[in-house]
């Protein structure tokens, strides 16, 4: 079993959510919103398990433990994994404490944290076609987020990192036909000048972007042709109405100011807790409904299995054998 003292902390750096940023904004038009939260949400949940699957594997780099990069998991394939350790999977499970009362509970009392419930959404596990001895590794991230126009205010006027985003309704990202959407228009009636960034797919379905410099009251056209929309993003805030056209779509689709969202993560450290094989997890946990209160979550939006986290083992045990099958 798994004690504080086998906690491994890790610091968060700026430089991963930039990297979980790239990953999401590419992932858009494949990710699936399992938990039936707002775009904004499920972005900021890529973004946070990104950066920190990117601390494990600098993690393992800088402790040298003998491991395989996979290669970068594919959009369309999220049962891949990037990182194995003695020819063995890792999946990384990680959660987010966002609230500054728990935040500040487990830096104090980490040892919380061993009654906390080590989750693995039941979809999951019946899709899951990996191998007994494959892992599931577990994890917390302390970090603060922008959930309303109040707190992004607030992060605006410390002139704190952001990064504004818009996702476009599901005929623009997913259309039926896939053909063009026609020249692209967008037009800004904000005060300032705004950047603007679209981004989408191309006929291939590879992703692709544009950007723009809007003046107030000014049209421009897409010089590139979109045949998806996912999103637009904007460095700054746009104190107005930013409209975009379709001709294919016959449709304008108007931004007001408040529909922007931050999918910046301000991370603060992260907490490596143990590991378990999937064989064993899924041996020895119990099924949680939906809507069950965690240490996590105020409740659960999907069933998952279950299990303390005090019943993992320690990484460090991991790591030794790791470097002893390299012998």
């Amino acid at each position: 079993m798994v004690s504080t003292s086998d906690f491994i902390l890790y610091t968060y750096t700026p430089d991963m959510t930039q990297a979980g940023i790239a990953y999401a904004c590419k992932s858009l038009h494949f990710t699936y919103n399992r938990m039936g939260t707002s775009p904004v949400k499920r972005l900021q949940r890529i973004v946070a398990g990104v950066a920190v699957e990117l601390a494990f594997r600098r993690l393992l780099a800088t402790e040298q433990i003998p491991h395989d990069n996979l290669g970068a998991t594919p959009f369309t394939d999220p049962d891949r994994y990037d990182i194995a350790i003695g020819g063995r999977r890792c999946d990384i499970k990680s959660f987010l404490l966002t609230h500054k009362a728990r935040i500040s509970q487990v830096r104090h009392q980490p040892a919380d944290l061993l009654e906390a419930q080590a989750l693995v959404p039941l979809d999951q596990i019946k899709a899951d076609r990996g191998a007994n001895e494959d892992m599931y590794i577990f994890a917390f991230l302390n970090t603060l987020l922008t959930p309303n126009q109040e707190t992004l205010k607030k992060a605006l006027d410390a002139e704190q990192p952001v990064y504004l985003i818009y996702t476009l309704p599901k005929r623009w990202a997913r259309p039926q036909a896939w053909q063009p959407l026609g020249a692209l228009s967008l037009k800004s009636n904000a005060s300032h000048i705004i950047k603007i960034e679209l981004n989408g797919q191309d006929q291939m379905r590879s992703p692709q972007k544009e950007q723009f410099i809007l003046r107030p009251g000014q049209r421009v056209t897409a010089r590139k042709t979109f045949f998806a929309l996912n999103s637009l993003h904007s460095p700054q805030h746009a104190d107005g109405q930013i409209g975009i056209h379709s001709p294919t779509l016959k449709e304008t689709q108007i931004v007001q100011p408040l529909d922007w969202g931050n999918i910046w993560v301000y991370g603060m450290e992260i907490i490596f807790c143990g590991y378990m094989s999937r064989g064993e997890f899924r041996q020895k946990a119990e099924t949680l409904p939906a809507g069950s209160r965690v240490f996590q979550y105020p409740r659960t939006r999907t069933p998952n299995l279950s299990l303390p986290m005090k019943a993992l083992y320690p990484l460090g045990e991991l790591f030794q054998q790791a470097k002893a099958w390299q012998k």
